[in-house]
């Protein structure tokens, strides 16, 4: 049988012979064909110069000559440069795609132009430290919304909803002690108001940042909220967990949740949905969650590249995208007008989760589980 590596060794050289010559920079190319053109230009004229005499119809041999040099010349010149020049066109091009908004496109080295090449690498280099630095700055802004929205959490749920209980305390003293009926009736429609006061600032404090999902983490934080999505809108709910034997990163356990949350408010405010499912699943080197619906579904991809005023569904898409991406995941959103939604979500695990995260208390992070609130 004959040996598959002797044909690689024999063409190997010529390879490296092609790569070395398209390595010459642009300017040393050009030269050296503008210099053989001249030289087969000269070497032609002077020949036929010696024998213009001796030679029929010599001038218009001449004349013939100088034109289809001319135009050897100019075609040659053509086709070099656009062998030379083509590595930094990619490069424009590149250049023009990124400034339209593809921020993952990244310039190709070819090496073919070693200044071409360093440009190229060059570029990258900057787009790399420009996402590094938009990635820093976006964490940092999440990261300084959810202390803020856990700080004003915190200080409606331990101050203000204090100071309604004890208002509504103070009321039902006043009751006991009223013998009017008028006065007690108004007292009551006061004690009421109060009640509801103190209800939708509770209900603002978990939206804010429910301290559950601090205190026990992902699982309980989203059956505690699907309970009471449930309450307040008519859509069946069903949630179910699988493979989580420990609690995740607070980064991870904040995405998860703020898509979710996302995810079901959509549902409740466009989509006309009556059922929703949620499925969360601990793979061994990602959290997978999806999310889906019955409602009548929208046009997502131009939902996202044009969110405008008034879209808050747009912009919201954009922002669970980003919560994914931070943490290097992926999100898609797969819908057809008149079959609902698909919420797809892919967070990968850090390399070292299981030797660092923390061990959950109790069941609430269970081999499988499985909820459903009617």
């Amino acid at each position: 049988m004959a040996d598959p590596i002797i044909p690689n060794k024999k063409v190997a050289p010529s390879n490296r012979l092609i790569r070395q010559l398209l390595g010459i920079p642009v300017i040393y190319k050009v030269l050296l064909a503008n210099s053989l053109i001249i030289f087969v230009g000269a070497t032609g004229g002077t020949w036929l110069a010696s024998r213009l005499n001796s030679l029929p119809g010599a001038p218009t041999i001449l004349i013939a000559f100088v034109i289809v040099g001319w135009l050897v010349s100019v075609a040659f010149n053509f086709v070099l440069l656009q062998i030379a020049f083509r590595p930094l066109t990619d490069l424009a091009r590149v250049m023009k795609r990124v400034q339209a908004g593809e921020r993952t496109l990244r310039a190709p080295i070819t090496g073919m132009d070693p200044q071409a090449d360093q440009l190229a690498h060059t570029l990258n280099v900057m787009l790399e430290a420009i996402d590094e630095a938009n990635r820093l700055r976006v964490t940092q802004s999440i990261n300084a919304m959810e202390q803020e929205r856990k700080r004003i959490a915190r200080e409606l749920h331990d101050e203000t909803s204090q100071v309604l209980t004890s208002l509504l305390i103070s009321l039902a003293v006043l009751e006991e002690s009223t013998t009017t009926q008028e006065a007690r009736d108004r007292i009551a429609d006061t004690r009421k108001l109060a009640h509801q006061t103190l209800r939708a600032i509770r209900n603002l404090s978990i939206d804010l940042r429910p301290s559950t999902l601090d205190d026990l983490g992902l699982l309980p934080a989203l059956r505690w909220y699907i309970k009471e999505y449930q309450q307040k809108f008519p859509i069946s709910v069903e949630f179910q967990a699988t493979g989580f034997k420990a609690r995740l990163s607070p980064e991870m356990e904040t995405a998860l949740y703020r898509i979710v949350q996302e995810s079901l408010t959509n549902i409740a405010r466009h989509s006309q949905a009556h059922n929703a499912s949620i499925t969360l699943e601990e793979e061994p080197d990602a959290v997978h969650a999806t999310i889906i619906d019955d409602g009548h579904g929208f046009d997502a991809e131009q939902l996202e590249k044009m969110p405008g005023p008034g879209q808050e569904r747009g912009w919201g898409l954009v922002g669970m995208k980003e919560r994914a991406t931070l943490l290097d995941g992926s999100l898609t959103i797969s819908s057809t007008i008149g079959r609902g939604t698909t919420i797809d979500v892919r967070i990968p695990l850090p390399t070292t989760a299981f030797s660092t995260r923390k061990t959950s208390v109790g069941s609430a992070y269970s081999i499988g589980e499985r909820t459903h609130a009617t």
